[in-house]
C-alpha cells in the first residue's frame, strides 16, 4: 500500500466510497438507527470485509465486518472504514468501539462524527485513547448529505422534511373539478413510491383524504420491509383507505417534535396545497421534490401548488438551490434545497 499522503488519501477515498454504497443498501431497513456501511481491510491490503447496519436490534455495520475479518484471522492490524463514528455506549447492542479495540484494529477512517449526545466525539476519543490512529472527514460532504435525515434528527429531535408535489407545467396540482389523478406519468409515480419507501412517515391533510382517498402505501418491487407510518393532519374521514393512521393537529413544529419522538427520521409531506403552503411558510421543509409533467391547464382556476398568501414583492421571493434535475419518462423531477 502507498503510505504517502496522496496515495493514502486515494486509497481511503476508494474504500470509503464502497462503505457509502453499502450504507445506501441498508437505508430501507435500519431506521431509526443510522444507515452505515463499513469496510475492514486486512493488514497487507489484500482482503476486504464488508458490513451494513442490520435492522433494529441486530449488529451494527462495524460488528458485521469485523467479525468476518476476525474469523479469517485478519482483524489485528487492519484498517476499518466507517461512514459514521462508531458507538461507545450500550443500547440494544454492545459498543462498537469495544470490539474495534479488542480486535486489534490499527487504524480507523471515518466519514462523519455522530451528533448523538451519547456518541458525539466520545467514540473517536476512546479509539485514540486505546492507541488507534483515527482519520476523520473522508468523503464528509457526500456522507453528510446522505445521512442528513439521521443527523438532523439527532441534532434537533425533528425529522428531515421532504415536500413532494406533482404538477403541470403551469404549476397546477389539480383540475377545477377537484380531480388530480394522474398529472404525471408512470415513471414519476414509481419514483414517488421509492421516496415513500425511504421515508419513515407520510403526511397529508384531511382535505386530500376527502378529495382523493389515498392509501399512502408503498407499492413497488421489492416490497419494503415495513410500510411508512401514515399521518393525517386533522381528522381522517370514516372508512378512509389511509386508516389506521396517526391523526395529529396543532402547530406544525409541535407535530414534528411528536413525530421525532416516535423515531421518525424522514417525513414525506404529500400535500395538498394548503398543507404544502403551511410547511413552506413556516420554513420547515428541508427538501422540495417537484414532479413536473408537460401538461398545461391554461387558466387560473386549477389548483395551484401552494394555497395561501405568498411573497408580496419580488424582493420577498423565496429562492432555493437546485440539487438535481432528472428526466423521468416525459416528466421532470426537480429537487430543491432551501
Amino acid at each position: 500500500m502507498d503510505r504517502s499522503g496522496d496515495g493514502l488519501r486515494v486509497v481511503d477515498e476508494v474504500h470509503m466510497r464502497r462503505a457509502m454504497m453499502l450504507a445506501r443498501s441498508a437505508r430501507r431497513v435500519s431506521s431509526p438507527n443510522p444507515w452505515v456501511g463499513c469496510v475492514v481491510v486486512s493488514p497487507d491490503g489484500t482482503r476486504v470485509y464488508e458490513g451494513t447496519t442490520s435492522p433494529p436490534g441486530g449488529p451494527h455495520a462495524e460488528v458485521v465486518a469485523l467479525e468476518k475479518a476476525r474469523l479469517d484471522g485478519n482483524s489485528r492490524g487492519s484498517t476499518l472504514y466507517s461512514t459514521l463514528e462508531p458507538c461507545v455506549h450500550y443500547g440494544r447492542t454492545p459498543p462498537c468501539v469495544d470490539l474495534i479495540v479488542s480486535c486489534g484494529v490499527a487504524r480507523v477512517v471515518l466519514g462523519v462524527t455522530d451528533p448523538d449526545p451519547k456518541v458525539s466525539g466520545k467514540g473517536v476519543a476512546a479509539l485514540r485513547l486505546a492507541g488507534i490512529e483515527v482519520t476523520l472527514g473522508v468523503n464528509e460532504e457526500q456522507i453528510t448529505d446522505e445521512l442528513a435525515p439521521y443527523l438532523k434528527h439527532r441534532r434537533t429531535g425533528r425529522p428531515w422534511v421532504i415536500l413532494k408535489l406533482a404538477a403541470s407545467l403551469d404549476g397546477r396540482i389539480g383540475a377545477p373539478d377537484g380531480s388530480s389523478r394522474w398529472i404525471t406519468g408512470e415513471e414519476s409515480r414509481r419514483d414517488a413510491h421509492r421516496l415513500r419507501a425511504l421515508s419513515d412517515a407520510v403526511l397529508v391533510g384531511a382535505g386530500t383524504l376527502r378529495r382523493d382517498d389515498p392509501e399512502l402505501t408503498v407499492r413497488i418491487e421489492p416490497p419494503p420491509a415495513r410500510q411508512p407510518l401514515r399521518v393525517v393532519l386533522g381528522r381522517a374521514p370514516e372508512r378512509a383507505r389511509v386508516l389506521p393512521a396517526l391523526e395529529v393537529s396543532g402547530e406544525l413544529g409541535s407535530v414534528l417534535d411528536q413525530l421525532g419522538s416516535r423515531g421518525v427520521l424522514q417525513l414525506l409531506v404529500e400535500g395538498g396545497a394548503k398543507v404544502a403552503h403551511d410547511f413552506h411558510e413556516a420554513s420547515l421543509v428541508d427538501r422540495y421534490v417537484f414532479y413536473i409533467a408537460p401538461g398545461i391547464f391554461g387558466g387560473d382556476d386549477a389548483t395551484p401548488m401552494f394555497s395561501g398568501k405568498g411573497a408580496r414583492t419580488i424582493d420577498g421571493l423565496w429562492r432555493g438551490k437546485l440539487v438535481s434535475i432528472e428526466r423521468l419518462g416525459e416528466d421532470l423531477r426537480v429537487e430543491v434545497a432551501p
